[in-house]
């Protein structure tokens, strides 16, 4: 799905050289490399502050404690997400109140958000899902009218972009994950907290620092979370070629859909709203008798993936926040008809393309 392994032998030197020159510093936590890669993401991002942590998952959690969420608030998320969006709002004793999916873009439905807003609704939380920006303009105007805070969780999307800006610039605050299979990933968890204005930078910054604003002086509740130098030095080569990464993850993802486009009454491939640019985390695309031909796939040596096969409010570990069968039918037959293709920047042309026309020879034969 992902040839991390690949990338690596392309960059070796550079790679190498960077995680050395940490290991000679003795600077390894909290050290020069993390302070120039929250620097480089700043600037790259063109927002105000970058914090970097320990990973996607606690970046969320970061930026809910910063916001002041406790018990009782409401968190407005889609059901159709990697679990550490619903997770965060639960462990703080926050409620998570889904928003149902745009069945063609697979983001989170802005009308849907406008008719979940409540007296207790502390937050709205996005997904910029599959690297494709969600309508977060929209979604801003929602948040401001009725004054609620909005984060985007970006852990996808690095360098994604909507109308001409790019995502983790309109949100008070947003997060990142640099997980090794993501488009920026580390070689190990690693995460970053971004925030619009001083003080919520200086909130989050204290937060995930034990709740010190200097050694030893604990202002509030805190976690420690910090971002390894290794992995920031890591990061900071790779950051030097995203833009080129994602271009290429483009042209795959453009090959995929070319091919595809003429079995469009077997395939449903993906949507790109005419504001977004992509950078294509994953590639997936709608089938039916998605079993069979993931099998013969795999047969083929071919790798696929389903995400999501289960939407957040049916997983059994979030049953007391409500929800059943038939709340958020877009985000049920996502989840039960969904499949995701290899998607890399490592991929050639050929390998695309073989796998585009091996696809749907597999899924013409499970039609019949």
């Amino acid at each position: 799905m992902v040839d991390v392994i690949g990338q690596y032998k392309r960059y070796q030197d550079e790679l190498d050289s960077a995680i050395l020159s940490v290991v000679r510093s003795g600077a390894y936590i909290n050290g020069p490399a993390v302070k120039r890669f929250e620097r480089e993401m700043a600037e790259y991002l063109q927002v105000p502050h970058a914090i970097a942590c320990a990973s996607g998952t606690d970046a969320l959690q970061i930026a809910l404690m910063a916001i002041g969420v406790k018990p009782g608030d409401e968190i407005i998320t889609t059901p159709f997400t990697f679990v550490a969006t619903t997770e965060t709002i639960a462990l703080l004793g926050a409620k998570p109140i889904y928003a149902d999916i745009d069945p063609k873009t697979f983001n989170i439905d802005p009308e849907k958000i406008a008719e979940k807003i409540s007296p207790r609704t502390k937050a709205i939380l996005p997904v910029h899902i599959f690297g494709q920006p969600c309508n977060i303009s929209s979604i801003k105007e929602i948040a401001d009218a009725h004054h609620v805070y909005l984060i985007e969780d970006a852990a996808q999307a690095v360098g994604a972009s909507w109308q001409g800006k790019k995502v983790c610039g309109f949100g008070d605050i947003s997060s990142i994950s640099f997980y090794p299979s993501k488009n920026l990933g580390a070689f190990g968890d690693g995460g970053m907290i971004t925030a619009a204005n001083d003080e919520l930078a200086d909130t989050l910054r204290s937060i995930a620092n034990h709740g010190a604003s200097k050694t030893y002086f604990h202002d509030r509740l805190g976690v420690n979370s910090r971002l390894d130098s290794i992995q920031a030095a890591i990061l900071s080569v790779k950051l030097k070629y995203l833009d080129a990464w994602n271009a290429r993850r483009r042209e795959i993802a453009d090959i995929y859909t070319k091919i595809f486009a003429i079995h469009s009454d077997s395939i449903q491939t993906p949507f790109v709203h005419p504001d977004a640019e992509p950078i294509w985390h994953q590639y997936s695309i709608i089938i039916s008798n998605r079993d069979r031909v993931m099998a013969t796939l795999k047969a083929e040596g071919i790798p696929t993936n389903i995400y999501y096969p289960v939407p957040l409010h049916l997983q059994p570990a979030y049953h007391s926040y409500g929800g059943k069968n038939g709340d958020y039918p877009n985000t049920e037959f996502a989840s039960a008809h969904i499949l995701s293709l290899p998607m890399h920047s490592e991929m050639t042309n050929d390998e695309a393309t073989y796998i585009a026309e091996t696809t749907i020879h597999h899924i013409q034969n499970a039609a019949q």
